[in-house]
């Protein structure tokens, strides 16, 4: 749970960021949130999950 809000986090950084700088545009930045929405909903949604877990772990296993 934690992964994921932290992911949606930096997303939403990312994308107010590129608002603020003009590369995105709140047309972009709507269509972007409704394809994670259907993306959440649709039977990919668990595989998706899966690979950013097994993502996350291996981030957090690295030593600096």
């Amino acid at each position: 749970m934690a992964v994921s809000i932290s992911v949606v986090l930096l997303l939403l950084i990312m994308a107010v960021v590129f608002l603020r700088n003009g590369a995105l545009k709140i047309s972009h930045a709507l269509v972007c949130a409704l394809l994670g929405f259907y993306l959440a909903g649709s039977s990919m949604a668990p595989t998706i999950h899966d690979g950013l877990t097994a993502t996350a772990d291996i981030v957090s296993a690295l030593q600096p």
